[in-house]
């Protein structure tokens, strides 16, 4: 079975460096590159799966955002947002050197894929957003903050799969196997005074800028999100859970009126947010990456 490499790159924040880590599988020669991007307490093996499906035609990155996965922790926890997010991404960019460059972002790495379109002179070319847009609702975030960055420890790996199971049911239906290859990445290995466990794999810290967000900042990062939106060029396909708390039908319709006019597709029976790892939503991912 295809595995990826393991790669780093040095990106600056408020406090000095810290390393970015990427997995990336294909061709390393190969000039066509998508960037995969995950979700806001994920990590970039989650795109295991598509990577896998695409890798023949694509040299695929996947970046772990710096605090979640194998990427550094940052000593200032408000370093931890979205436009620190998307200069590490710049640089990353810099480091891969595309010829030609798509992007598949999931909820948080849609948002960033988003903001490095909206610039001038993006070298993006295709843009999947996946499950996300400008307006967030208020109340995914709600529940979404009701378990980010609470501490939480299992004397097993099928133990935590089962309580992350739990908290991901608008993942929409998966098989043991698939679940499980979708738990291992998330978790860390612990010895401590309790002996053998496992923790999640980001940093707890990514949590304290998230809780400042209130009603009156969400809506005002609504307004800014959208003015980048509309300055989005490049083709744009707009995925969505057709039960998502996180991204409104009303909005997803909005996005196919306005700025790049988004294509869109829904998925019956999942929520926020779609895996990209079922044949048919890997299938509209490949039809949009990779037109007739």
């Amino acid at each position: 079975m295809t595995e990826p490499r393991l790669n780093h790159v040095q990106c600056m924040d408020s406090r000095g460096l810290h390393r970015m880590a990427y997995w990336e599988w294909g061709d390393a020669a190969n000039p066509r590159v998508l960037v995969c991007a995950h979700g806001l307490a994920r990590q970039g093996r989650d795109f295991d799966t598509l990577a896998r499906a695409l890798c023949g035609d694509f040299r695929v990155v996947c970046p772990d955002v710096v605090g979640r996965g194998r990427s550094d922790w940052l000593a200032d926890p408000m370093g931890y947002q979205v436009p620190a997010y998307v200069a590490d991404m710049v640089t990353l960019l810099a480091r891969l050197d595309a010829g030609e460059l798509h992007w598949v972002g999931t909820s948080m790495g849609g948002l960033l894929g988003l903001g490095l379109a909206s610039m001038a002179g993006s070298p993006i070319r295709r843009l999947v957003l996946n499950d996300v847009g400008p307006k967030v609702e208020y109340e995914a975030l709600v529940r979404i903050g009701a378990y980010l960055g609470v501490p939480v420890r299992w004397s097993s790996v099928q133990e935590a799969a089962d309580y992350l199971l739990s908290i991901s049911k608008s993942f929409g239906p998966h098989t043991p196997e698939q679940w499980l290859a979708l738990t291992q990445p998330m978790l860390r290995a612990v010895e401590d005074d309790l002996g053998t466990g496992f923790v999640l794999h980001y940093d707890p810290a990514i949590a304290v800028p998230f809780r400042e967000v209130t009603p009156a900042v969400a809506a005002a990062g609504e307004a800014a999100t959208w003015a980048a939106y509309d300055r989005v060029q490049c083709a744009v396909l707009l995925l969505r859970g057709a039960d998502s708390d996180l991204l409104s039908r009303e909005t997803a319709l909005a996005m196919t009126e306005r700025g790049p006019k988004a294509k869109l597709r829904e998925f019956a029976g999942i929520g926020h947010a779609p895996t990209l790892i079922a044949p048919d939503q890997i299938a509209v991912v490949r039809e949009f990456l990779l037109p007739p």
